[in-house]
């Protein structure tokens, strides 16, 4: 799409670490009271500014790592993204790593989701036929801007393709369904990509999935039974200042955000399939920060 972006606001999802991070290079940083109709986010919104870019910091797990990936509140995490203003969201999340080439430490700009969670609300729209595009569910414009980015890391640290394979949780996998993620075509595990990106898809945001991983999973045995938390920490810690070093140079130029509009800024277009005549009042205006535009369009025609 070449259709120009009105200027980008972008909504960052810290998963472990990151958050704190961004949080102390926050400049004018400003709490938000937001409000959704799925409840309060699990933490509050901090507006602020990164290297000039505006930019809206959400820590996905409350503060002091309190909701288990289960039970994040991920409708009211992204209506309130939505709410605040946000037009674009970067997601990111420590993961396990399930091939070789990826080393912990390292970073994904992964462009494929496998999900494999049973007990997660995956819609907004519960009370009509709501039928979004999913193929690619994370955004390209973001992808290829992350990408840019990317080239100020050094050679192998940044992959620029990678399936998230994303599980219930909370305990991590078996062996045996380690090694079944990876004949599935998975080339990270984790818990908490999904149901955000579908969410975000619906709310017409731009979505993109930074990943972070730590550790190679449990198909791999590479600690020879030492410590596999100190290891973790550690890779964590790398893989967090690499994660900051590449935001920071995506934040130094929006300009591709700016000037090309995402996919998914029109991804309710022909997404309602229930007559807007069905739809009741009520159920219109709660959710009219979500589905406000498309369906007001969709009224008119």
């Amino acid at each position: 799409m070449d259709t120009p972006a009105s200027e980008p606001c972008i909504g960052i999802i810290g998963g472990t670490g990151l958050g704190d991070a961004l949080a102390r290079i926050l400049v004018d940083g400003q709490v938000l009271d937001v409000e959704t109709p799925f409840g309060p986010p699990a933490a509050p919104l901090v507006s602020g500014l990164i290297d000039g870019a505006r930019v809206i910091l959400l820590k996905r797990h409350g503060e002091g790592h309190r909701f288990s990936p289960t039970k994040v509140p991920y409708l009211a995490n992204i209506a309130a993204m939505k709410m605040a203003g946000c037009t674009h969201v970067v997601a990111s999340g420590a993961t396990g790593s399930l091939r070789r080439h990826i080393e912990p430490g390292s970073l994904v700009l992964c462009d494929q989701i496998i999900d494999c969670t049973v007990h997660r609300t995956r819609t907004f729209y519960e009370h009509a036929a709501v039928h979004v595009d999913f193929a690619e569910p994370c955004c390209p414009i973001m992808r290829d801007w992350l990408g840019r980015a990317a080239d100020t890391l050094k050679d192998g640290m940044v992959h620029r393709t990678g399936t998230y394979v994303c599980m219930e949780g909370p305990a991590f996998s078996t062996r045996a369904q380690s090694h079944l993620n990876r004949q599935s075509g998975g080339d990270l595990i984790g818990m908490t990509a999904m149901p955000e990106a579908v969410l975000a898809r619906e709310a017409e945001l731009a979505w993109a999935l930074l990943a972070l991983p730590t550790d190679f999973d449990c198909w791999k045995d590479t600690h020879g039974g030492g410590d596999v938390l100190e290891h973790v920490l550690a890779n964590l810690q790398s893989a967090t200042a690499a994660a900051l070093t590449l935001l920071r140079a995506a934040l130094a130029d929006t300009s591709t955000l700016r000037s090309t509009a995402s996919p998914a800024h029109t991804a309710l277009d022909r997404a309602i399939w229930t007559d807007p005549a069905c739809i009741g009042d009520e159920e219109r205006q709660r959710l009219a920060p979500l589905w406000g535009r498309a369906l007001s369009q969709l009224v008119q025609s």
